[in-house]
């Protein structure tokens, strides 16, 4: 059995943090089953885009900082990095608030520009991955993701957080050569199987739901995650928020290659029964049972396209910033301005797009929304 910690956090006040960090390593077996004295260890939050602690798009500082400070205790030496998915680290960490408790701490920013090849033969899907320096400089690597939606795997949680251990502008070009979910899915796993991160801390004092990773509401969910395995952390996400855990793909895939479990979870801590939002807005839509094969055909490019969620621009919202066209990951663009000199919003080109979802992720105003098309709407009102 895999067991996660579950652990009542009302605020992101420091002592708070402290505390339920503190608490949930031990219910876990305490820090020092997760890091030897003189070990170095790379802290790795979710920095998706600098945005300010209370937008909740980034791991909050507190949380960093209360982790930091119970390894240091420990003896570990610390660095800290991600690869943004717009912006430099540098940026995104100082506006996210992490930069400052790092300097605060001590803690330098790892090298996260440049790549390094590191070769996964176990791997279903991915046999070599290039890795940020400063991932692989490390002893070990503690994941301090968060909980929020997502647009392509329903939830962004502990397996989706290691996808910013690759660098720059490699992520998109996995997004290019993995045109569907299920592929990129499988990466998602294979990397964190070449990865495996020691410890994974979720999180969801204040959480996202709705549009997410970056343009949904805030929900307090008032509570901290905490385990050694992904899949079963992701899972405990998907219970709090009364999700089927078999339709978030990253844990289905996950279980399938032994990254971890979904069944059987021992939860210790606080009785996680009294942290469930069952209105929690989140994808809970049937999978596809057609057209999501690891290898696309002619069928699959019909239901990606007509069947298939799509993204799309709410233009009252649109204020016409590009980073949506800069963010896409296919040549020719998937979406693009019509005209230089940007009259009017972007517009999809539905035949290039691959359903990534980078537009809908990253877009700052949250203007990009997922549509499921009329005829994917007609098939799951006749199931």
């Amino acid at each position: 059995m895999s067991r996660v910690a579950v652990v009542r956090c009302p605020s992101y006040d420091i002592a708070a943090v402290r505390a339920a960090v503190e608490r949930g390593i031990g219910l876990l077996g305490g820090v020092e089953r997760f890091a030897r004295s003189g070990e170095t260890i790379l802290l790795k939050p979710n920095l998706l885009i600098g945005r300010a602690p209370d937008r909740a798009v980034t791991t909050h500082p507190s949380v960093f900082r209360a982790v930091a400070e119970l390894f240091l205790t420990a003896g570990a030496s610390l660095t800290y990095g991600d690869s943004p998915a717009f912006g430099r680290a540098e940026g995104v960490a100082g506006r996210a608030g992490i930069a400052e408790a790092a300097r605060e701490l001590g803690v330098p920013l790892a090298d996260f520009v440049t790549p390094v090849a590191a070769s996964y033969p176990e791997g279903v899907l991915i046999k070599q991955f290039t890795i940020a320096q400063g991932v692989l400089d490390a002893d070990g690597i503690v994941s301090l993701c968060k909980m929020k939606t997502h647009g392509l795997t329903r939830i962004t949680g502990a397996i989706k957080n290691q996808y910013g251990c690759i660098p720059g502008l490699l992520k998109a070009e996995f997004h290019a050569r993995l045109p569907n979910a299920r592929l990129f899915t499988q990466m998602l796993v294979d990397l964190n199987g070449l990865l495996r991160p020691r410890l994974y801390v979720m999180d969801g004092v204040v959480a996202m739901e709705g549009n997410g990773p970056q343009g949904g509401q805030l929900r307090n969910m008032n509570v901290l995650l905490l385990s050694d395995d992904p899949v079963a952390l992701d899972a405990a996400f998907c219970r709090l928020v009364d999700l089927d855990p078999h339709l978030v793909l990253p844990i289905v895939a996950g279980e399938e290659a032994g990254l971890g479990t979904a069944a059987g979870i021992e939860y210790v801590g606080d009785p996680i029964e009294g942290f469930v939002a069952r209105d929690f807005v989140v994808n809970r839509r049937a999978l596809p049972t057609t057209g999501t094969a690891l290898r696309p055909g002619r069928l699959s490019l019909f239901f990606r396209r007509f069947v298939i969620p799509k993204p799309a621009i709410r233009p009252v919202r649109c204020t016409r910033c590009g980073t949506c066209v800069t963010i896409c990951p296919v040549t020719p663009k998937a979406v693009d301005f019509e005209d230089a000199a940007r009259s009017a919003p972007p517009v999809h080109r539905y035949d290039r797009c691959i359903r990534c979802y980078c537009c809908q992720e990253i877009c700052p105003e949250g203007a990009i929304e997922i549509a499921v098309p009329l005829l994917g709407r007609l098939i799951r009102r006749a199931r």
